[in-house]
């Protein structure tokens, strides 16, 4: 599992990790995010439980067990939030921010201790430490209940399935050329992406966004002029067809 931090600042500090090279082959590879503060972290879709072991170790290597206060998932699949019941084994008095549409669903993957905090379809904002972070909504986007966190500070909106590339191998983390990465990403978009209405929904919402780095949990990262390039080209992207 590797790991890299793509934000710091003075109030806390953004780390993603994947490229597991340890995973089985046939499952694909997922971004996981993690923002630590002096008092307190949160763990961005915490993955599928085949990489619990390497996220725990990973994860101690930027913040203290205890300070893991609160787990955040996008939506209810299973590459996001298998792993749930052994972090409620782990960090058992930590709190899960998820859709309140999936609360039933995504129960099935054990929480005996973590206390479930349903987000409204609304959206919604997560306190920790000194900073605050929207939860937007992007539903149906491929899921019907689903979000995006936006850090107002450090300007990231980590955007879930939005943006997501299923590359195979050691592919590096940041987009380098979006004209090239398109060809990573349009069948995707267009197969999980099941509404129109909805991705014009999500592009206006996401305008009214400061972004300079849009994180999503497959594949690689967009920054500064890549995040635009992303937009423009999913406004005129047709999805919901294969």
């Amino acid at each position: 599992m590797k790991s890299s931090v793509i934000y710091e600042g003075k109030h806390h500090k953004w780390v993603v990790f994947g490229r597991d090279e340890s995973k089985p082959e046939k499952i694909i590879d997922t971004n996981q995010y993690l923002i630590c503060t002096d008092t307190e972290s949160m763990l961005l879709d915490p993955g599928g439980i085949e990489l619990f072991s390497s996220m725990l170790t990973g994860i101690l290597g930027y913040t203290e067990l205890s300070k893991l206060t609160t787990l955040f998932a996008s939506h209810q699949d299973p590459d996001i939030i298998s792993s749930l019941g052994l972090w409620d084994k782990t960090i058992p008095k930590a709190k899960l921010y998820a859709p309140g549409l999936w609360e039933g669903f995504i129960r099935h993957f054990g929480m005996e201790n973590i206390e479930f905090m349903a987000v409204k379809d609304e959206g919604g904002e997560i306190k920790l430490g000194s900073n605050n972070f929207r939860l937007i909504p992007a539903h149906y986007l491929h899921s019907s209940g689903n979000f995006n966190v936006y850090d107002p500070e450090a300007k990231i909106l980590m955007s879930g399935d939005l943006g997501a590339s299923l590359e195979k191998g050691d592919v590096p983390m940041f987009v380098d050329d979006f004209g090239d990465h398109v060809a990573h990403i349009e069948y995707f978009h267009r197969r999980w992406m099941p509404s129109n209405r909805a991705k014009m929904n999500w592009i206006a919402r996401v305008k009214e966004l400061d972004i300079k780095i849009m994180a999503p949990q497959h594949g690689r990262i967009f920054k500064d002029d890549a995040v635009q390039e992303f937009l423009a080209w999913f406004e005129k992207l047709d999805v919901g067809c294969a």
